[in-house]
């Protein structure tokens, strides 16, 4: 890259940071002391406002950098990650968000812990939630540190280094100083950016095939060396029954794998009603399904404008194919209008990435605080004391993610998220959806459901060729690798589920009759909820 793109990329770069600062900064003079500014931005925020937000925190670098890559690579195969991110919204519309935004209060853990003892189901889940807030952060810095080392032309450690820690720093300022509300405004300003960019990059590569979609898909096909092969299914998953078992893990996690996200699922706290919460949805469902039509157009465009072997030169996980398009697009490396495009679009790419670590950032503290940290002292902390721990908690959730990042460098950022959504459903989804429909659920099944998917997720990431076993692991020197699939999900979210009915079946005590009919009243009509 030139220095034209340097200057210019980062001076874009340097505006949004200055203007979310700026955000944060105002924010903080208001009321940031209390639990509900810090942890639900006062709750004032109305449903097209939250729709834009939780458009902003679903719409991460993985899905505007990893799955437009992988459908470059890939072709088919990559774009079922955009659909399996898209379905998902539906489990959230009709399952959870209007019956969390009645039961809860701040995190995941208030809802289970409407009808449970508070202390063991707490501890439970607000590690599960800390666990998927970190998988799920790591993504979003290895996305950084493949744009800076774009933007820089510098493939160096040092760069990327520089970069994941560069983030992490910022992260931990917007959430310490803005709360919910300083995120939620930048998830916002964010939201707009990143559609509107994408926008015009896709009506720029429908006008360089002249609008021909069909010319755009095998022009695609021609130059992927792959021919027929990279428009049908089987490219990525389809080598041998390990790889399609491993495409229904994948799939499996990314449908069930949203309703159980704590930074989505806080996003329903800062609306005031359950409707509100409901018509969120419907807004985030709108804008996310715009947006994945969109990077399906992108990804092609990749691939037949930019090709796979630049790409993969470039970036071997295909992170960096939307900056490169543009680039092309604008008219070239030694243009001005390639220069000014690729600018805007890595801009955009990096705002991406800070207001989605900003927001999940915010959740795991607030798991941390709320759940953990009042568990432990028995809620008997002074008034404020769970927000100055929060803000602790941001610092130390920043360390662990920008040493998780920097491990990860060279792992597309959609596979990396695909390993959070299986956390998510396996460890997650169980214990809400026991909560909130099984009237015989107990403490006992709470617990083991959230560590009976949690543990065996993990075990088998560990065991897997992400980890070790191949050139492309995290560890490729060593081989640990005793479970085939590079993706949990086919195994330890029926895990998940299975505990939670073991615990509840052998457990001595007897489900709070009072307490389920107090929490389904409150979950379907909203009497009661904060």
């Amino acid at each position: 890259m030139n220095g034209h793109h340097q200057t210019l990329s980062l001076l874009l770069f340097s505006a949004f940071v200055a203007v979310t600062l700026g955000i944060t900064t105002w924010v903080s003079r208001d009321r940031q002391g209390s639990e509900e500014e810090f942890y639900a931005g006062g709750r004032l925020f109305s449903p097209m406002e939250n729709g834009f937000a939780i458009a902003g925190d679903y719409m991460s670098a993985a899905s505007f950098l990893g799955v437009s890559g992988l459908i470059a690579l890939f072709g088919y195969d990559g774009l079922l990650y955009g659909v399996g991110f898209l379905v998902a919204w539906l489990v959230v519309l009709f399952l959870v968000a209007e019956l969390v935004r009645n039961c809860g209060r701040f995190t995941l853990a208030d809802v289970v812990a409407a009808r449970m003892r508070e202390r063991p189901v707490r501890i439970a889940a607000g590690t599960s939630s800390v666990t998927v807030s970190v998988l799920y952060l790591v993504p979003q810095m290895v996305g950084a540190g493949s744009l800076v080392a774009l933007l820089l032309g510098n493939t160096g450690e040092a760069a990327q280094t520089w970069a994941v820690i560069g983030v992490g720093a910022l992260m931990v300022i917007y959430v310490s100083l803005g709360g919910m509300r300083a995120t939620t405004w930048i998830q916002i300003v964010k939201a707009v950016l990143l559609l509107c960019g994408t926008v015009v990059l896709t009506v720029l590569v429908l006008v360089r095939f002249h609008g021909d979609f069909d010319r755009l898909l095998l022009t695609a096909a021609e130059r992927s060396g792959h021919g027929a092969a990279f428009l049908a299914p089987g490219l990525k998953y389809g080598g041998d029954w390990t790889a399609r078992l491993d495409f229904m893990s994948l799939a499996l996690a990314l449908v069930l794998g949203t309703a159980g996200l704590p930074h989505i699922l806080s996003r329903f706290y800062t609306v005031p009603t359950a409707r509100a919460a409901r018509r969120s949805t419907v807004w985030s469902i709108g804008l996310i399904g715009g947006f994945y039509l969109m990077t399906i157009v992108l990804g092609f465009g990749a691939a037949a404008i930019v090709g796979p072997e630049t790409l993969r030169g470039s970036n071997a996980a295909g992170n960096t194919a939307v900056p490169l398009l543009a680039l092309d697009l604008g008219g070239g490396a030694d243009s001005t209008g390639g220069t000014v495009l690729f600018a805007i679009v890595a801009a955009i790419a990096f705002a991406t990435i800070l207001a989605v670590v900003a927001g999940i950032t915010l959740a795991s503290s607030a798991s941390v605080a709320h759940d953990l940290y009042a568990s432990l002292r028995r809620r008997q902390g002074k008034p404020g004391s769970e927000v100055a721990v929060a803000r602790i908690a941001a610092v130390g959730i920043g360390v662990v993610a920008i040493a998780l990042g920097l491990l990860a460098r060279d792992l597309n950022v959609a596979f990396l998220v695909g390993l959070a959504f299986a956390v998510a459903a396996s460890a997650n989804l169980p214990v809400l959806l026991y909560s909130l429909f099984w009237r015989s659920f107990t403490t006992r099944g709470a617990v083991w459901a959230v560590y009976g998917g949690l543990v065996p997720a993990l075990a088998l990431v560990a065991l897997s060729p992400v980890v070790s076993g191949s050139p492309e692991s995290l560890f490729p020197g060593v081989d640990f690798q005793y479970f085939a699939l590079q993706n949990p999900g086919l195994i330890s979210i029926p895990l998940g589920f299975l505990a939670g009915w073991l615990g509840t079946v052998t457990s001595a005590e007897d489900a709070d009759e009072a307490k389920h009919a107090e929490t389904e009243v409150r979950s379907l009509t909203g009497a009661g909820a904060v």
